[in-house]
């Protein structure tokens, strides 16, 4: 029900374990989206993500599971979903989230930002943001909400190829590796970020 929301013509297939899910995208690569649970069947947790990852690079993968551990999200999106939905999750959230990845964003919980180290993790990205220039904080604040690289560079007038290179520049400055390690890190700045005033220049 939730995923029909998605659109007036959305197509669903389901599979009862890994490898049948890989057998049905095998003979039908054309989805938009794959929908895992890190307890299914063959699934084998994150090393059955992983192994559908290597797979299908091109399919991004949303989890959907019954754990709340901030310990399996944040294996979850290292190991490459553009998403981590619990199960409990409301319908309106499901879908906002389904549709920030079908945009090209990733969707990082609320619970993976409330761990015990949370705090001083945050304080310590803050005190890293003097290195940034304004219109660098402005592509982090909107990275902070999700928004993938074209959104962003509509919303502040840049070149999708700029974006890419205030990209690396942050993740220098914040010592992150990846997209989804930056959006961690500015997630959890969000309250120092969000009520920013972008950048006129």
């Amino acid at each position: 029900m939730v995923l029909q929301g998605l659109g007036d013509v959305v197509e669903l297939a389901q599979a009862g374990s890994l490898s049948a899910a890989i057998d049905c995208v095998d003979k039908a690569p054309e989805f938009d989206l794959a929908l895992l649970d890190l307890n299914m069947p063959a699934m084998n947790g994150i090393a059955g993500l992983r192994q559908f990852r290597q797979r299908f690079p091109g399919i991004p993968v949303v989890i959907v599971s019954g754990s709340d551990s901030s310990a399996d999200v944040q294996q979850a999106l290292d190991a490459g979903a553009a998403g981590y939905i619990h199960k409990s999750s409301a319908p309106q959230v499901m879908l906002s989230a389904l549709q920030l990845v079908l945009a090209g964003g990733v969707y990082v919980p609320p619970q993976a930002l409330q761990r015990d180290d949370a705090e001083p993790a945050a304080a310590a990205c803050t005190n890293k943001l003097g290195g940034l220039t304004a219109r660098q904080t402005d592509v982090l604040r909107l990275l902070a909400v999700g928004k993938p690289n074209k959104l962003i560079a509509r919303e502040l007038g840049l070149s999708e190829g700029t974006v890419k290179i205030h990209l690396s520049t942050i993740f220098r400055v914040l010592d992150v590796n990846n997209r989804t390690e930056a959006v961690l890190a500015a997630q959890a700045m969000q309250l120092d970020l969000v009520n920013r005033t972008p950048s006129a220049h």
